[in-house]
């Protein structure tokens, strides 16, 4: 019946050839239009994963109470001075745009953090740190009424006298004396120069987290563009720039967070998209010409591929809305996929060419021998995509429905317009058959070692199935993104740094005290590293901490507000307190050595050479020296008196992003480790989520994704092989045929994932639509061979059919390939897997499944 219908539908296409092709381009410039006009990208990623997923809506409900930070500033800074300053004035700036930013917060630094930043140290270092300061108490005072380069040249005089009354040792000096002349060096050498007196004071260099501070964003999102957070994320750097940051505090912002790590994924697929595209086409129609050798034939299935792609593109959009990261790939599998039946049914039509005179009778021929195989084929194919809409992976269901429909349209495109545009084009009549009969030599080798080659292909696979359940699946989204996009380099550095709470877990309490319960509960796991709920930002020994400053304070606060400051001092006052601080350090090291006096001369010398300087050199250090001092002067006096902190007294921003307003509070958890070891983060959430099944966050969703999804390819794949067993049983009638063909396209799977894993590629959230494809395309090939096989055909190596399916890989594989060499590491992943899975299910249909059915029941006097 499938035959009959076909053969009427190809010889009324012959017959109305110019309505057809003309309704045709009517069909395809009304969906040019369509899709021109309604197409868009679904930029949401949340709306990758259906809402009603256990894990996907705690996470929702957790947004909803305690709404995410969408970009990450990440300010750096040569010094802790700039680093703060800088974050303070672009934070500030930013909090001006309400309507660009719902939310700026400075989770590490700010006011409060400022004022009580003793608070947070251990108390045996609070106390450590007063006593000096205390005993600083000179030099603060003289520096204090001096805020000048002059009164810097102090430090070194006390320095000095220090030295010389052997209070201090040389090599004491060793590590302020080399910050010091390390600033004069980048004077001279005209790089930007800031001192820093706090790391003076530590006596060692400043650790990473005083030299970068974050300030978490909540970005207006227009999700009708494709770039959601273009509009803040441009923003902030025009700012950071009419700041002057980089000038004033040498300080640069990076960006970060899921906001500018999505609007980069999608420019880049937007940049890559039309060159992909025009690669992948280039390199269809040049297989094309390999396998059809004529313009007309090949215009005529390019023509069908057309009106497929325009007809199916604007369909999937009245169907879905909008295109998502997952679906847009249909593009491309159209392209791929879509062209086989038009190359099936044109080298059908050249293999009845060459035995029938007149181009009517070769088509009718064509579709009475290939209509069904086409038919099954396509109803197979189909179904494996369709398979994927009732998963929970919206994603790839909205995928399933749109490229499902395309392979309906691609068939019944290459069951009418290929024959029409043929009528119309009339190509020649072939002049010899079309085949491969070269391979004749391997096809009877082959069947002579027909259970040799059955056995060991059998063997081969069966020694690499334990492969099969050490398959990677990389669940970090990142991966999929460009690792040189500045997004994601930024996202890299901040990962190795637990506190930036980029890869934690997250759990909403009903109120803080339950928050602390589960805090103290999931602190205990082993691979937790570290808990945190509002009641963290309550330093302890409070009172211990403050009486120890307030009785340093009360030495130093007339020495941090003199009564008196001297006047702004003349260059020439500037030169001969240079020089006299030289001497005086010179003569204070004399003939010593060791590290602390190799330093104290080359400072020396520096001083030396500053005071010989132009006045220029002068002002230059002392935009080094002075900006800094008169920071920390300030940061002094008020940290000498912070206040008694308790929750009611913490900011209120930092008490929103932990207690919401119907008392629900936060617990943040660290995990152990290297928090951007995939291993390390998927026991980490297997460990909390055991511990705290509510739990949510980056690492319990990536985690539960990569879950979700694979549990989505299962469930999808059983349906897919469930379906198709039915619908070949039903074509077929026979269940040793329906084995027939369903064995070789399993191996083919299991070749693949086995391949895969030798390779060291990682299944992801992207390419892992390439397991559909060998569903698809595996299953089409090797219908093709069943239905040739009970049709009697013999000498299938070297027949037709083989010279269609091989083209029509081929065809796939300059699809895919296109998509391998894409910048996008998701869509190039995509493409590494999709070219496997293609060759090994085309090797399975071509060399193996032959010898597997052995010799037809049917035999017929000619080959095909």
């Amino acid at each position: 019946m499938i035959q009959s219908v076909t053969r009427h539908i190809v010889d009324f296409c012959v017959r109305q050839r110019w309505p057809v092709v003309i309704g045709a381009v009517v069909l395809a410039l009304a969906a040019i239009g369509y899709a021109a006009t309604r197409f868009s990208i679904a930029t949401d990623v949340e709306a990758l994963i259906a809402p009603d997923v256990p894990w996907h809506r705690r996470q929702l409900a957790f947004f909803e109470t305690f709404p995410q930070y969408g970009t990450l500033a990440v300010v750096r800074a040569k010094t802790p001075e700039t680093a703060a300053q800088a974050t303070n004035t672009l934070a500030a700036e930013l909090a001006k745009h309400e309507d660009l930013f719902r939310a700026v917060t400075q989770p590490d630094s700010g006011a409060f953090f400022e004022r009580n930043a003793f608070l947070f140290q251990p108390r045996d270092m609070v106390e450590q740190a007063a006593a000096g300061l205390t005993q600083a108490q000179p030099l603060i005072r003289a520096l204090a009424a001096d805020p000048s380069l002059r009164g810097t040249m102090t430090a070194l005089n006390f320095v000095a006298s220090g030295v010389q009354s052997e209070q201090i040792s040389p090599d004491q000096l060793a590590f302020p004396l080399t910050l010091a002349a390390d600033t004069l060096d980048d004077v001279f050498a005209g790089r930007p120069a800031i001192f820093s007196w706090q790391t003076l004071l530590q006596g060692k260099p400043a650790p990473p987290e005083q030299l970068r501070h974050l300030i978490e964003l909540q970005p207006a999102l227009d999700f009708s563009a494709l770039q959601p957070g273009k509009k803040s994320t441009d923003f902030i750097r025009k700012a950071a720039d009419d700041l002057k940051l980089a000038e004033t505090y040498g300080a640069h912002v990076d960006l970060t967070g899921r906001a500018p790590l999505n609007d980069e994924q999608f420019a880049l697929i937007r940049n890559s998209a039309l060159r992909d595209t025009l690669i992948a086409t280039a390199g269809v129609l040049i297989i094309l010409w390999l396998a059809l050798r004529s313009f007309r034939l090949i215009l005529a299935v390019a023509f069908s591929l057309i009106v497929g792609l325009a007809t199916t593109a604007a369909l999937g959009l009245l169907v879905v809305g909008a295109f998502n990261l997952i679906s847009i790939a249909f593009f491309m599998l159209f392209v791929g996929l879509g062209v086989d039946f038009g190359i099936q049914f044109a080298v059908r039509y050249r293999s009845e060419r060459a035995e029938h005179g007149e181009l009517a009778d070769a088509l009718s021929a064509a579709a009475r021998k290939a209509g069904a195989p086409l038919a099954l084929a396509a109803a197979a194919t189909a179904t494996a995509f369709f398979s994927f809409v009732p998963t929970s992976y919206t994603g790839l269901s909205e995928l399933g429905k749109i490229a499902g429909l395309g392979m309906l349209i691609a068939f019944l495109c290459s069951i009418t317009l290929v024959p029409a545009m043929l009528a119309i084009l009339k190509p020649p009549a072939e002049t010899r058959p079309v085949g491969f009969a070269q391979l004749k030599p391997l096809d009877d080798f082959l069947l002579r070692h027909r259970v040799a080659v059955v056995v060991a292909t059998f063997l081969l696979v069966a020694i690499g199935a334990p492969l099969l359940w050490r398959v990677p699946f990389d669940f970090n989204p990142v991966d999929l993104n460009n690792p040189r996009a500045p997004a994601v380099v930024t996202y890299r550095a901040l990962q190795k740094e637990p506190q930036a709470g980029l890869n934690n877990a997250e759990v909403a309490a009903p109120s803080l005290d339950q928050a602390n319960v589960i805090a103290q509960r999931l602190s205990e796991v082993p691979e937790v590293a570290r808990t945190l709920t509002l009641t963290s930002f309550i330093p302890g020994e409070q009172n211990e901490k403050r009486a120890a400053l307030a009785r340093a304070a009360t030495r130093l606060k007339p020495a941090l507000e003199p009564k008196e400051k001297r006047p702004a001092p003349s260059d020439q006052e500037n030169v001969t307190a240079i020089k006299s601080a030289a001497t005086r350090l010179s003569g204070a090291i004399g003939e010593t050595s060791g590290a602390g006096a190799d330093a104290a001369r080359r400072l020396v010398g520096l001083l030396q050479k500053l005071a010989d300087a132009d006045e220029a050199a002068r002002r230059r250090a002392e935009a080094a020296l002075v900006p800094t001092l008169n920071y920390d002067l300030a940061w002094l006096r008020q940290s000498l008196e912070p206040q008694q902190i308790s929750p009611e007294t913490l900011p209120a921003s930092l008490r929103r992003d932990w207690v919401a307003e119907d008392g629900q509070a936060r617990v943040e958890v660290m995990p152990k480790g290297d928090p951007s070891d995939p291993d390390v983060l998927s026991r980490f959430a297997t460990a909390v989520l055991k511990a705290e099944p509510s739990a949510t966050g980056a690492a319990i969703s990536a985690h539960e994704a990569g879950r979700t999804i694979l549990e989505a390819f299962f469930r999808a794949g059983a349906i897919a092989l469930g379906v198709i067993a039915v619908i070949l049983f039903l074509a077929l009638r026979r269940v040793t045929d329906v084995l027939l063909t369903l064995v070789p396209l399993l191996l083919a799977g299991a070749v693949t994932i086995e391949i895969a894993v030798l390779a060291g590629l990682a299944l992801n959230f992207a390419n892992i639509i390439a397991l559909p494809l060998l569903l698809g395309v595996g299953v089409a090939f090797k219908i093709y061979y069943i239905m040739a096989w009970r049709a009697g055909k013999t000498g299938l190596l070297q027949s037709t059919l083989t010279r269609a399916v091989i083209f029509s890989a081929l065809t796939n594989a300059a699809a895919f390939g296109s998509m391998w060499a894409s910048d996008y590491p998701g869509l190039s992943s995509m493409g590494k897997l999709m070219a496997l899975a293609l060759f090994c299910t085309m090797f399975a249909a071509v060399l193996f499944q032959p010898v597997l059915m052995g010799p037809p029941r049917k035999v017929e006097a000619h080959t095909g």
